[in-house]
Order: C-alpha cells, then structure tokens, then sequence
C-alpha cells in the first residue's frame, strides 16, 4: 500500500499569499494528476490560531524570518500565515481536495509551530498520521508540496525514522531556500533515507 502525502498546498503558500513560496502554484496540477496513482492520498493544512507564536507579529520589536530560542529550540518567525478558517488558509483551488482519504491539521497548538506532517516541533508531540497510516497497512509514502526545506522536509525526516520508505518528488515541490535553507533539507533528507528524485 502507497500513499501520496500532499503538504500544505494552500493559498497563502502560492503567489500573492501572506508566506508566498515561488512558483508554488505551478505544482498543483501535477500533484492532483498524481493522486490516481495511489492507494491513499492524505492532505496537510497548516492552521494556526490567530497570534500564534511562530509569526512575528506575535513578538515585541522581531521581523519576519528572524529566529527566536523557543522551549523546543530554535524558531523561524513567519509573516501572519494560514489563520484558521481564512482565505489563505483554504487549499489552491485546483487541488483535488475531494480525492483525499485524510485532512491533517497542523500548527492548531498556539505555543508551538508545526513543521511536519507527523509532529510538532517539540518532535514529541504526534498528530497522528503514524497511527492512521499503520492503521491502513501503507508502507511507502510519496511527499509533495510546499514548501520543501520546512514542511517537507521534515515531514519526509520523520517518516524516515518511523521507518516508513520515504521518497520525494522535487519536481512537485516548491522551496522557500531561506539562507541556505534548500541546501541543508536536502542533506538532511538524504541522511535520514529519504529518496529524493
């Protein structure tokens, strides 16, 4: 059993959104012609409260992109992204959302960010796509989407160390490679098993 992991394909992900990744409208119409392909297709969607901790609005005298120490280690603070029931928090509109088996919600947990499909950034804390995956008996994920050195990225590391087969479509990704930030998801993806292709 496979399934195709679809991270964050959201409004404010795409061009003219609040966290904008380039041309991260341009891998929507390949990720839904894909989820035929699959035994199951799960969704992502970031979805944080309003003044959640990881933007920037939420900090005294801190920019966008700066980076904070927070309880769970370091913090990127972001533009005002994906606010529960917003515009930009509703998936692109030419991802067929009606094929999914599964909608993840992430990032609800106003003290905490989240990163990856499978736990938060305290890397302890689980949303519980493991459970519904072993659950189903799939073995073999395939991730795509936005944005490939954040959400990706660690989605695809921590598939790895729960000992799924993790591979990555880079063609249907998009990054937001945030001082070198590109660079270092695909090492770390490379050393943690994943198959990028």
């Amino acid at each position: 059993m496979q399934a195709l992991i679809v991270i964050d394909v959201q409004k404010d992900f795409c061009p003219g959104g609040a966290l904008e990744v380039p041309e991260g409208d341009l891998v929507v119409s390949g990720i839904t012609d894909l989820m035929a392909d699959f035994d199951a297709v799960i969704l992502t969607q970031d979805w944080h409260p309003a003044g959640h901790s990881s933007f920037a609005s939420a900090h005294d005298d801190r920019a966008p992109y700066d980076v904070i120490d927070m309880p769970y280690g370091p913090q990127v603070l972001w533009p005002d992204h994906c606010i529960q029931g917003s515009l930009g928090a509703q998936f692109h509109e030419g991802l067929a959302q009606d094929r999914a088996d599964l909608i993840i919600r992430k990032g609800y947990n106003a003290a905490i960010d989240s990163y990856s499909a499978f736990f938060e950034n305290d890397h302890e804390t689980p949303t519980g796509l493991e459970g519904y995956l072993r659950t189903r008996g799939i073995q073999k994920l395939t991730m795509v989407g936005l944005a490939l050195d954040f959400c990706v990225n660690f989605s695809a590391v921590d598939a790895a160390g729960l000992g799924f087969d993790v591979t990555v479509r880079q063609d249907l990704c998009r990054a937001i490679d945030l001082d070198g930030s590109l660079d270092a998801a695909r090492a770390a993806m490379k050393e943690s098993g994943v198959t990028l292709v």
